[in-house]
């Protein structure tokens, strides 16, 4: 618990939202417009090329709806609308990644996937306090490699926050 008395400006950016050190993990770079994000590769279980999805009858704008994965319907989250980046166009590089966060499977939609990216701890900052299309209380930090930054999302705390109501608080 001394952890917790730290200073904002003492926070250790390796570790994620529960604690867990994230510094040297697996990252999936994903593209929304012009920013590029990531999110843990363990939470993946697979992408795959956009499909027509099943709308469902009053679901929120940016739940496209459903779609059936071997005998799961699972939900699907268009990222683009959630954040109000404009007006999606789905092409040949939109793709859905299937994630497995707390015990479900959800699906979301992204412009482009990358690459996977290692990170090691020197390569994690914290998040700046700004306006960005992600409310930081969902943001791990940026990650720095080269030239490149990629916006690290807490996808678990993401997919279960309320407001998207997609997954249990317990879970």
């Amino acid at each position: 618990m001394t952890q917790m008395s730290q200073s904002a400006g003492d926070v250790n950016a390796s570790k994620d939202a529960s604690g867990k050190d994230i510094a040297g993990h697996e990252f999936l770079a994903f593209t929304l417009g012009s920013e590029e994000y990531g999110i843990d590769i363990l939470k993946v279980q697979e992408i795959r090329g956009y499909e027509a999805v099943t709308r469902i009858a009053n679901a929120p704008e940016f739940l496209k709806g459903v779609i059936n994965l071997r005998g799961i319907i699972v939900p699907v989250v268009d990222m683009r609308i959630k954040f109000n980046l404009g007006t999606p166009t789905y092409d040949q590089f939109t793709v859905v990644i299937i994630l497995n966060v707390g015990g479900r499977i959800v699906g979301m939609v992204v412009d482009s996937v990358s690459d996977v990216t290692t990170l090691l701890p020197e390569q994690v900052r914290p998040a700046p306090e700004m306006g960005t299309t992600f409310s930081t209380d969902f943001l791990i930090g940026l990650g720095t490699l080269d030239d490149r930054m990629l916006i690290l999302v807490d996808i678990d705390k993401l997919m279960s926050s309320p407001e998207m109501g997609l997954i249990d608080q317990a879970a």
